[in-house]
């Protein structure tokens, strides 16, 4: 059987740079290759294309990572180049190979060439990534991608919106407010007081549209609120305020699938520090995952309904995971978001969910890159249907 060729696009701009990285080598560790021919397609942090000679694997990734954060993202590698074509073509992927010095001369001459690909896995995550940007250029391309369509990536990625189809699922939610930073910037004591009367304390702040816990703060007093907003008004023009369960458990379930998704057993994130965040994911790994979650049957059963529920309520495929926060005072459990482009290393949530329920890891990725297929095959119907001229 021919290979099918996989375009593993991975890096980007956003701050989860270093986070796609070691996805993206993971995926090339375990990618079946007498199934798949890997093609790597890497982004700079100052959005450049390339294609790289070497795979990052998780034995270079540490390299990468630490040259990664010492690079400077205005040092543009021009030499070489990647582009992917935005529109329905034999030759998806455009190589542009720079030559400026010719016997010592200046000379601008470039050699192009073109390949085609048979599916793509956007492993970049954050913004310009799973935001629905990249998936949008996807579409464009008319190339299959594994997960979610650019429709549901952007509600994903904006928390405030997913809470909106959330709620209209009756999906429960922590009370919250949504500060547009333009509030912010005019009248922040108009905006601490009305918080302070509606919410109270403790809280939590969120850049609307981040993942990886970015910019994520805890506030528990006027102080520590004014902080949590400033750092939050950083990275976006919304602003998250979510009342803090002051005795909160952390479950998380994965799910994959197009139209009937499947679920995950559910687990537990025991945070090394206060709350899981950005320094808990990456940077410390003292934090636990508990796996599966210490829940009743039925409990189990009720958090994997609401995870296909909040699935299905933003109309994702492909892959997600669904967090939730379960308070242990009354039993109550919330949906806290929905990570369509989770992190994806053999080590992470997503994945030891899978393989604690049968899955593993490479089978994983066939399932993933079948659902591409399938539904891009699917979609392929519509292309063909002419309406009339009126």
């Amino acid at each position: 059987m021919e290979r099918l060729r996989i375009g593993v696009i991975y890096g980007g701009r956003s701050s989860e740079h270093e986070v796609s990285l070691a996805s993206a080598a993971s995926i090339f560790d375990q990618l079946n290759l007498e199934r798949y021919e890997p093609v790597p397609l890497f982004i700079d942090k100052a959005g450049n294309w390339s294609i790289p000679e070497q795979f990052p694997t998780t034995r270079s990734v540490s390299t990468l990572i630490e040259q990664s954060r010492n690079s400077d993202p205005s040092d543009l590698n021009t030499s070489s180049e990647a582009i992917l074509v935005p529109r329905p073509t034999p030759e998806t992927i455009l190589t542009i190979a720079r030559d400026y010095s010719v016997q010592g001369k200046s000379v601008d001459r470039a050699v192009v060439r073109g390949f085609s690909l048979d599916a793509v896995f956007p492993i970049v995550h954050g913004s310009y990534g799973e935001d629905g940007t990249l998936q949008g250029l996807l579409e464009l391309a008319n190339l299959p991608y594994v997960g979610a369509s650019v429709l549901s990536s952007a509600l994903a990625m904006d928390k405030t919106m997913a809470k909106v189809h959330f709620s209209a699922h009756k999906l429960p939610l922590v009370r919250h407010m949504v500060v547009p930073s333009k509030d912010w910037e005019q009248n922040q004591d108009e905006v601490v007081k009305t918080l302070e009367q509606k919410l109270g304390y403790p809280v939590f702040v969120k850049p609307a549209n981040q993942g990886s816990s970015v910019g994520v703060s805890k506030a528990t007093d006027n102080n520590t609120l004014r902080s949590a907003l400033a750092t939050a008004w950083n990275f976006d023009e919304k602003l998250l305020v979510e009342v803090a369960i002051e005795n909160p458990r952390e479950i998380e379930c994965s799910v994959l699938g197009n139209e009937t998704p499947e679920v995950s057993v559910p687990g537990e994130v025991i945070p090394a520090g206060d709350f899981y965040d950005y320094e808990s994911k990456y940077l410390d790994d003292h934090s636990e995952l508990i796996i599966p979650a210490e829940l009743t049957e039925a409990q189990t059963q009720k958090i994997q309904s609401m995870a296909a529920t909040a699935y299905r309520a933003l109309d994702c495929s492909g892959l997600a995971r669904v967090d939730f926060l379960y308070d242990n005072s009354d039993g109550q459990v919330y949906i806290n978001e929905v990570n369509t482009l989770p992190g994806f290393t053999t080590i992470s949530q997503y994945a030891k969910l899978w393989e604690a329920s049968g899955l593993s890891y490479p089978a994983l990725l066939d399932r993933l890159i079948e659902l591409a297929l399938d539904r891009h095959q699917r979609r392929q119907r519509f292309q063909n249907i002419k309406t009339d001229e009126k």
